[in-house]
């Protein structure tokens, strides 16, 4: 399963926006129009991540993350808000929110930032990317599937990176190519098939799967269904 986001603007032109833009980007999104929706959606439903406007109609966005605070709800939470005067920055922050962004933002740096959060607060520790039954130890260059681990070569540990720091998003064999070969594969892209074969052989062959084929465009990797 997708990464679940909660999206609360009450602009529903930017409600929608978002809401497709993150949709496509491989999140699993809700949205709520006021304060008071999104408290009672968060406390419902916890999300993975709350995208919250400061301004909202019923109270701030600020008494927002106070009152989800006192449901112990500790969901990460990223403001996003025409509000960019210092000092609200630096109330957001303080009231324990994991990223601040001003309106007008570029749509990439937010996916960006939203998967940084993700990866930070996925309960793993530091240099470990996590999707589903799949962990990668980034420094110790270790893969495990259900705390199994896995033995790969080089390049397939660079491949299974390379999905899982873009996991939700369907990346190109040229993005592949680029990203793990460097450059230095000069020949025909169909070796991006072959090593996602032989990736899948070693970290998928069970269900539930990881890797997913998304034809004409590439690959994926997104968390299983719960």
């Amino acid at each position: 399963m997708s990464d679940r986001l909660l999206v609360v603007d009450d602009e529903a032109t930017v409600r929608e926006l978002l809401a497709a833009t993150l949709r496509f980007a491989g999140f699993s999104v809700t949205t709520a129009a006021t304060a008071f929706e999104a408290v009672a959606a968060a406390r419902d439903d916890p999300p993975d991540l709350v995208l919250l406007d400061v301004m909202l109609p019923d109270m701030d966005g600020f008494e927002v993350v106070r009152r989800l605070r006192e449901q112990r709800t500790q969901v990460p939470v990223l403001f996003l808000t025409a509000r960019d005067r210092q000092a609200d920055k630096v109330e957001g922050l303080s009231l324990g929110a994991d990223d601040y962004v001003t309106k007008p933002f570029d749509l990439e740096e937010l996916i960006a930032r939203i998967r940084a959060i993700l990866r930070r607060t996925s309960g793993y520790a530091a240099g470990v990317l996590a999707v589903g039954e799949l962990a990668l130890d980034t420094e110790g260059h270790q893969a495990t599937r259900g705390g199994t681990p896995v033995r790969l070569s080089d390049t397939e540990f660079r491949l299974l990176r390379f999905l899982m720091e873009n996991a939700g998003r369907v990346v190109s064999k040229a993005q592949i190519l680029d990203r793990v070969w460097r450059y230095d594969f000069g020949g025909d892209a169909s070796i991006v098939d072959t090593y996602i074969s032989y990736l899948r052989r070693k970290v998928d062959a069970e269900e539930p799967k990881h890797i997913h084929t998304v034809h004409g465009v590439g690959y994926v990797i997104r968390r299983p269904p719960r």
